[in-house]
């Protein structure tokens, strides 16, 4: 059964909270095996977009990578140059191979999900003016289906 999870980011979800006029919108796909994540991010009225994640932490608490959505190397996150739209949509997969060395036990997709499946994890967007911890971010929440 195919797994479905969003999340909407927002400035005030930030710890500490972002003054912005930003805010955006992902949607996840989770295949039966649960060896790919297929996802959508869609940012709107955002300035100097250089990241997006999906990082590892509870509501109201920063922490680590576990996957990259959009953006080049963490080391040189405060050297990029970002991008300025009022609408923009990235799409993509995520599979073992793109999760990033953490320490709180994510070693594979799968082990992603149970995490999402627990909301423990976050989708966040990095700009020019927020590298760090962020622009806008979104707690990732399982979809609840009519039966």
């Amino acid at each position: 059964m195919l797994k479905f999870f969003t999340a909407r980011l927002r400035g005030e979800n930030e710890v500490p909270p972002v003054d912005t006029d930003a805010f955006g919108f992902a949607k996840f796909v989770v295949n039966r095996s649960r060896t790919k994540i297929k996802f959508a991010l869609e940012v709107r009225n955002i300035r100097n977009f250089v990241q997006a994640h999906i990082h590892y932490g509870e509501r109201g608490v920063n922490g680590p990578v576990i996957a990259f959505l959009f953006g080049a190397d963490l080391a040189t996150l405060e050297e990029q140059n970002g991008i300025t739209t009022r609408r923009g949509l990235i799409t993509g997969t995520i599979t073992d191979d793109d999760i990033v060395e953490n320490d709180v036990g994510i070693e594979t997709v799968r082990d992603l999900v149970r995490f999402m499946e627990q909301e423990l994890t976050y989708a966040n967007v990095h700009t020019e003016q927020n590298p760090a911890p962020g622009e806008i971010r979104g707690q990732i929440v399982p979809v609840r289906l009519p039966r």
